[in-house]
């Protein structure tokens, strides 16, 4: 059990490294823009081009690399997320920049999906979903604390230091990931099984569940800050102060729903979903008031991540030997979700209605509500019963 610990340990900490990087620049943007002359709206298409790597060179890679042996596969993506990130540092062009951004983005879903394969593995099948959400612990820190010390020590030391930094921590990453993941043979599966997969219906169903259900979350976190400010009238530190609270929440609703997911799979997902519909629904009127828009951020902090698990739960049950690639698309999703709920957002806001993004988010949390019920049927067993501890 100690080296389970240690296993899951290490891929949570590689979790950390990788998360941190697909929005370190955000707040970096002016900074790289001055430095690389550019406008700052070229600048953000680094962010776009970190997320286009995931959502379209994620599957590409775990494709090419899925009959490889998992602890040489996950050093060597690590070591490809390593050489992107010092690509980045040192980039003396706008150019050079958005090919290191890919180069690293290219590790990451076809990473995180090793990860949870490895980490449910590591552990028996009761327990996978709490490993499972300690792995997506590592990615919900890095929002709350590697992206804000991130852009902080880049403001402090120029955009550059935080792609060093990261060079240094996937470097420990490897370290660690070589100290504890145990050696395992190339897997049995190929490349036609884990297409397979895919084309299951369950699977299609959790994957297009993902890209519309948490886009609801994105549509009204996307916005957060501007609405709390204009609307509910809170300073911009008390609003930092409860986005750290909003960050701390999804540390914590994720560990609860993977412990959940592990009794009850089906109920944790719906219930997630419900409870996002409520809460959006409610919150257009509850930023009206300063006592009532504290507990809608802390509630949406603690549902936001509760869907991560047992939505990847339910692909790893239905996926038997041939996760891989149907894992990986379900992380690209994640983005696809992320990007259309900002841009349903902005088209709300640009018209005036920033109030009212948590309806749009409703919408899209009740549609992932109904779209759960065909991703899986009301009883379920462990999400990961079918995973093989291999």
């Amino acid at each position: 059990m100690r080296r389970s610990h240690l296993v899951l340990l290490a891929l949570s900490v590689s979790a950390f490294v990788v998360g941190t990087a697909e929005y370190i620049i955000a707040g970096l943007l002016p900074q790289v823009a001055s430095d690389l002359h550019i406008s700052v709206g070229a600048a953000g298409q680094a962010v776009t081009a970190y997320a286009l790597g995931v959502v379209i060179g994620g599957p590409i890679v775990t494709i090419l690399t899925v009959r490889l042996p998992r602890k040489g596969l996950a050093l060597g993506l690590m070591a490809l997320f390593a050489a992107g990130s010092a690509v980045c540092a040192l980039a003396p062009s706008y150019e050079i920049l958005l090919a290191g951004r890919v180069m690293s983005s290219l590790s990451h879903a076809a990473f995180l999906a090793l990860s949870l394969v490895v980490a449910v593995s590591a552990v028996p099948a009761e327990r996978a979903g709490r490993a499972m959400a300690f792995v997506i612990s590592g990615m919900t820190v890095a929002t709350l604390l590697g992206v804000p010390l991130g852009t902080l020590l880049g403001q402090q030391a120029g955009w550059r230091a935080p792609f060093a930094v990261l060079v240094v921590l996937a470097g420990a990453g490897i370290v660690l990931l070589a100290l504890t993941l145990p050696r395992q043979p190339a897997t049995v599966t190929d490349l036609r099984r884990e297409i397979g997969v895919l084309a299951r219906r369950p699977v299609i169903m959790a994957i297009v569940t993902t890209a519309v259900g948490y886009s609801g979350v994105a549509a009204v976190f996307t916005y957060i800050a501007p609405m709390l400010t204009e609307i509910t009238g809170f300073a911009p530190p008390v609003v930092s102060a409860l986005l750290l609270a909003y960050g701390m929440g999804s540390v914590l609703g994720n560990l609860a729903a993977g412990r959940l997911t592990d009794r009850f799979p089906s109920a944790t997902l719906r219930g997630v979903f419900g409870s996002l519909t409520v809460l959006l629904v409610l919150t257009p009127f509850a930023v009206l008031w300063k006592p009532a828009a504290v507990p809608a951020v802390l509630a949406l902090g603690l549902l936001a991540t509760a869907t991560i698990t047992p939505l990847q739960g339910i692909i790893l049950r239905h996926a038997g030997e041939a996760p891989m690639l149907a894992v990986s698309v379900n992380v690209g999703a994640f983005n696809l979700a992320i990007a259309f709920g900002s841009v349903v957002a902005g088209v709300i806001v640009a018209g005036g209605g920033l109030r009212w993004t948590g309806l749009a988010g409703a919408v899209l949390s009740a549609l992932g509500l109904g779209l759960s019920y065909l991703a899986v049927p009301r009883r379920t067993a462990h999400p990961a019963a079918a995973v093989p501890a291999t």
